[in-house]
């Protein structure tokens, strides 16, 4: 068990700090900005948090292996990011008396984890082909 928890300290840092900014983020009130202020402008900002840590465990799974091994990338570059989503979602209703867990923050998180998982997919298939 220590081991599989250092294995994944050592390949991926950068993940797993990306994850706790999000659990950060999401837990606290956030600061009112004039950048953010159109209709559904938390839903753009779930997205692209969500984008940016799909394709940050991506570029360190691709780093650390030279095959995708489909299983693990589907459980630990799709389902657990989309699982973390729903508990953060669930722990804001729950645990914070300042933020509210909405299904349609689920969902615009699911859509940033599934659009950097179809752009890693386009990726892969191009290098694979330029590979040969």
């Amino acid at each position: 068990m220590f081991q599989k928890l250092v294995y994944y300290l050592r390949n991926y840092p950068l993940s797993i700090c990306t994850a706790l900014g999000i659990w950060f983020l999401c837990l606290i009130k956030p600061p009112h900005t004039e950048l953010m202020d159109f209709q559904n402008s938390d839903k753009v900002a779930h997205s692209i948090a969500y984008v940016i840590f799909e394709s940050v465990i991506w570029l360190e799974y691709l780093r650390h292996h030279r095959d995708v091994i489909r299983k693990r990338v589907i459980i630990g570059a799709i389902l657990l990011p989309v699982l973390m989503s729903g508990i953060i979602e669930w722990a804001q209703a729950n645990l914070t008396d300042n933020r509210s867990g909405e299904w349609a923050d689920f969902a615009a998180n699911t859509l940033g984890v599934l659009t950097a998982a179809l752009f890693a997919t386009v990726y892969m298939s191009i290098a694979r082909r330029k590979r040969g």
